[in-house]
């Protein structure tokens, strides 16, 4: 039972981690001793405090991790930039800590402006020449806003750079609009977030807020090219709200930087430009409060001076009063005269109403007056009877028009007229769909009818060149030349094309000096790399 239970004896070499990292480390040297390899520069910071310099080569399907010593960094015949195509010449290594591989480069010449680079550029000329990085479009920021919207990812340590921020320099309320910060919904993300910032409606139960921040940390071009997204920087542009771009780092800048009221060097400096801090305004406040009540104490006394000095020229209390006085005494005898006059008067009048008021007098007044309210009584009544004469009428034609009979036929003739229309548009929608159904099938079979592989299956196939362009001409074909076949299904061969034959006769035969100088220029391009 014990023998059943070992392990079968196997004669398979084993290694060590540590064997195999640099068995395939001296392969990798020994191989690839000396490469040109040609990339697009990624990542790129800047040397770092070593002197060495880390960035990655890449291109549309691959990323390579490089390195630039101290040594060879100081005799480069330029300095590398983000986003620059290059050729670099080097050797290839491995790190056996983190099983990579990478490119030791000892020379670098310029290849021209890289693929994001290049659209970037011609994305940001564009935008400029709508106007939309205009220097008139941009706003004055809020000096003391109540409420700052952040667009940013809500797990990174840049929102926590700003809430500690602005806290400690002047605490109010942040809102915090989650997007990812990376990758291909980014754009679309921070897009939607600054228009449904704009959207909140001033009152609603979310405040608006007066002051947006779009906030990320640094990375590459690539980590950062969801802010050079067109959408992004026109709802930048469009916004209704101040906005204020911290993306990156101080030497990092995207399209969003253009549009945006403001640009600030990192997410800490956006948390400085948005809020003031308090403790400095409460010492302003302090200081103008305490020069104000010293001008104020100065301004009493000086009034207090001129009213001392004023009330010394005035003339006394009684001099003033003397001439009131006697006019007061004229007055006070020209009314006791006046009211003795307006009595009599009054006396007089009185004894005319009392005339006026004797029974007879009102006994007509009152006969009058009844027979007017007679008049009216008998009028109200009859225009009573009208109006509730036209009540009934109308009661009766309401009552009449809500007989169950009548709602019942109504009610018939509206379901008649609605499946009667059901029947139309299901009809209606039926030919809509075998005339889309007709479109496509023929659209499908003219492209399929275009379609070049139909012509390789067919026996046919195609001749490509150097840089993959295709040879149309047999006097294209130079001997030693490599060409490739291609196939039906994308099957490929490559080929030479070897000497004429002898019946037949090229109309250009380049000479011997000719063929040597494309054969030596073909080496030098190539270079040693296998």
């Amino acid at each position: 039972m014990s023998d059943l239970m070992e392990p079968a004896a196997s004669n398979v070499a084993e290694y060590s981690v540590s064997e195999i990292s640099g068995a395939l480390k001296r392969t990798v040297e020994d191989t690839f001793a000396h490469v040109r390899v040609r990339g697009e520069i990624s990542g790129y910071r800047g040397p770092h405090s070593s002197g060495h310099a880390y960035f990655a080569l890449k291109d549309d399907k691959a990323r390579l991790e490089a390195v630039v010593w101290r040594g060879s960094f100081g005799k480069l015949a330029f300095k590398p930039e983000e986003g620059l195509e290059v050729i670099a010449t080097g050797r290839l290594t491995t790190f056996p800590g983190s099983s990579k591989y990478q490119i030791v480069i000892e020379a670098m010449e310029p290849a021209g402006a890289g693929a994001l680079m290049a659209l970037l550029n011609e994305r940001r000329l564009k935008l400029e020449a709508e106007g939309l990085f205009a220097a008139e479009r941009k706003r004055a920021l809020p000096f003391l806003p109540r409420v700052i919207g952040v667009v940013t990812s809500p797990t990174g340590a840049v929102i926590r750079d700003i809430r500690h921020r602005i806290a400690d320099r002047f605490p109010l309320h942040v809102l915090v609009w989650p997007v990812r910060v990376q990758g291909e919904t980014c754009g679309a993300e921070v897009a939607a977030a600054i228009e449904g910032f704009n959207a909140i409606a001033p009152g609603a139960k979310i405040p608006r807020p007066d002051l947006l921040i779009v906030a990320r940390g640094g990375g590459s071009l690539e980590d950062l090219w969801g802010f050079n997204d067109e959408a992004v920087v026109r709802a930048a542009a469009a916004s209704a709200i101040p906005l204020i771009s911290a993306v990156g780092h101080e030497t990092d800048w995207t399209l969003i930087d253009h549009a945006a009221d403001r640009r600030a060097p990192t997410p800490t400096g956006a948390a400085e430009m948005a809020v003031p801090v308090r403790a400095e305004l409460l010492a302003v406040l302090a200081a103008i409060e305490a020069r104000s009540g010293a001008a104020i104490s100065r301004t009493l006394q000086a009034e207090r001076r001129a009213v001392g000095n004023l009330a010394r020229a005035l003339p006394s209390p009684d001099m003033l009063l003397a001439l009131p006085r006697r006019r007061l005494d004229e007055a006070d005898g020209a009314l006791e005269r006046n009211q003795r006059l307006l009595l009599g008067e009054r006396r007089r009048r009185l004894a005319e109403s009392a005339f006026q008021l004797s029974p007879s007098r009102l006994e007509a007044a009152i006969r009058d007056k009844r027979a007017d309210l007679r008049h009216l009584d008998s009028v109200l009544i009859h225009r009573l009877d009208a109006g509730l004469r036209q009540q009934r009428h109308a009661l009766d034609r309401l009552a009449s028009a809500l007989r169950p009979h009548v709602v019942a036929q109504r009610s018939g003739e509206a379901r008649h007229r609605l499946v009667v229309a059901s029947d139309r548009m299901d009809r209606a929608f039926a030919m809509l769909q075998d005339r889309r159904r007709a479109a496509l099938a023929g659209a499908w079979r003219v492209a399929s009818s275009l379609d070049p592989r139909q012509v390789l299956e067919r026996g046919y196939a195609i001749v490509r060149g150097e840089n993959d362009v295709p040879i149309t001409r047999a006097e294209d074909l130079v001997p030693g030349s490599h060409f490739q076949i291609e196939f039906a299904r994308g099957h490929r061969r490559a080929a030479v094309a070897g000497a004429l034959d002898a019946d037949v006769q090229p109309t250009a035969r380049p000479a011997k000096g000719a063929k040597r100088a494309r054969r030596e220029q073909i080496e030098e391009v190539q270079g040693d790399l296998f």
